[in-house]
């Protein structure tokens, strides 16, 4: 398997959903409770992005091996046919994946406590059942919703949690404050999954996966998408109104005309290679700027 291979089955490209909320947390950390653990931060870093690739190959994997159109979709379109990769050789790098990520989790349950533990359960919940189980969120009405509140929100979460420890204090306060600062990533990051089953609604009806667009119809699925990027530049404007981020942040309505842009592109034209990733460049472009303004007011 060579490494552009490797790395479109662990959907490298899509990593961004799980680094920016990471950085986000961390900063939100030294900004509002002055304090920063490297060591378990990047600990925890690391154990997130594995777990996230073993996440995108399982997605991949379940997809592959459940397909119900076997000649087109699961030989020409899923990288494991269309690649003749092994399907055993996929299953092994998977498992590899998850367990050193589980060490590093209960590490940092050793050094954190159980409160860690349980926030580490109900990600490594969602995350397998994602594309896992009789009936995988991915494939559900509820899927952009888990994808979005479990990678933006809790990752960012737990980001905070690390970098603060004894310092944080679990209150419906402070998690209102990560939530609303999160609020764009979780945003974006649903998009990425609901553009992505906009592009694939024929393809979804045909493997049996009943995603939003199924029930809501591709019209309304994109309206769903055009006003959560609107709520997504709002809570940026609250956060920075509330002062719960630096004024700098203000800088990312910049890129409004750029997130029009992307999406009149979706809205002409639903075709998975050509417009599905104008949603990855909103989620890419949107949390980066977020993050860099965020970085300038901590300067």
């Amino acid at each position: 398997m060579s490494v552009k291979v490797f790395l479109e089955l662990v959907e490298i490209k899509a990593k961004t959903a799980s680094v920016l909320p990471f950085i986000l947390g961390l900063f939100l950390a030294a900004y509002h409770y002055h304090t920063v653990q490297p060591m378990l931060a990047l600990l925890f870093f690391i154990a997130m992005f594995l777990f996230n690739m073993a996440v995108d190959m399982l997605d991949n994997y379940h997809d592959y091996v459940h397909a119900v159109d076997t000649e087109d979709y699961q030989q020409n379109t899923n990288i494991i046919g269309r690649e003749k990769l092994s399907p055993h050789l996929v299953l092994a790098m998977l498992i590899t994946l998850v367990v050193i990520a589980a060490l590093l989790g209960i590490y940092l349950v050793t050094q954190l406590g159980l409160t860690l533990l349980w926030l580490g359960v109900f990600c490594f919940a969602v995350g397998f059942l994602y594309s896992s189980g009789p009936f995988p969120l991915s494939g559900l009405p509820v899927g952009e919703f888990f994808s979005g509140f479990t990678m933006g929100f809790m990752i960012t979460l737990i980001s905070v949690f690390v970098n603060t420890g004894a310092d944080f204090t679990w209150s419906w306060t402070n998690l209102g404050v990560i939530f609303l600062v999160a609020l764009p990533d979780e945003l974006w990051i649903s998009n990425l999954l609901l553009a992505n089953n906009i592009c694939d609604e024929q393809e979804d009806n045909d493997n049996h996966r009943y995603t939003i667009v199924h029930f809501i119809g591709k019209k309304w699925a994109l309206y769903a998408f055009a006003v959560k990027n609107t709520i997504a530049f709002l809570a940026i404007i609250a956060a920075a109104v509330l002062r719960l981020t630096p004024w700098t942040v203000l800088l990312t309505l910049l890129i409004i005309p750029f997130v029009v842009k992307q999406t009149k592109l979706l809205f002409n034209k639903q075709v998975k290679k050509e417009t599905f990733p104008a949603a990855i460049r909103i989620l890419l472009i949107g949390s980066l700027v977020q993050v860099v303004t965020f970085a300038v007011g901590l300067i």
